[in-house]
């Protein structure tokens, strides 16, 4: 997964570990899809706390401005990122320990009071991107309309078989 060239990223993917790329992958392909500029980086709340905070803090500088946090295991990365940042974090928690995911949901579903992270399912990368959009489509009606277009197309490939 490499970052889109061209303009500014608008969204950050960041992930917990190298191997959380391909889980994650899913996010840099719908954003690809709606044409959003992202970047992608590897942070880990345990590992790199210091260089995760600094991260959070100057994203919004930086002219991000949603961040996708995706993390297994004790997942804490979202909430790190929510607690650095007064840009919206979306949690994805990602299965690969004894507990299938379960764990990492529970740990992003379950913030304290004041450091909200919004979470999507277990392994579900594409549907963070998608929310992501959404937010950034609040003020880009060029990105809304793409979005009713990406919708309209899913339904009709259900309709269709």
């Amino acid at each position: 997964m490499s970052d889109q060239p061209g303009p500014a990223p608008l969204v950050g993917i960041v992930m917990g570990s190298p191997s959380d790329r391909e889980k994650m992958q899913a996010a840099a392909e719908a954003l690809d899809l709606l044409g959003v500029s992202y970047e992608t980086v590897v942070l880990s709340a345990h590992r790199t706390p210091d260089e995760t905070a600094e991260y959070a803090r100057s994203a919004a500088a930086r002219g991000l401005r949603v961040l996708i946090g995706g993390a297994g295991w004790s997942a804490a990365l979202p909430g790190v990122l929510a607690a650095h940042t007064q840009l919206p974090v979306i949690g994805v928690p990602l299965s690969g320990s004894p507990l299938g995911g379960q764990d990492a949901l529970y740990s992003m579903i379950q913030m304290p009071p004041g450091v909200p992270v919004a979470t999507v399912g277990v392994d579900t990368a594409r549907n963070a991107a998608l929310l992501a959009a959404r937010i950034l489509a609040l003020s880009d009606p060029g990105l809304a309309q793409a979005l009713v277009q990406a919708q309209e197309e899913t339904r009709q490939r259900l309709l269709n078989g």
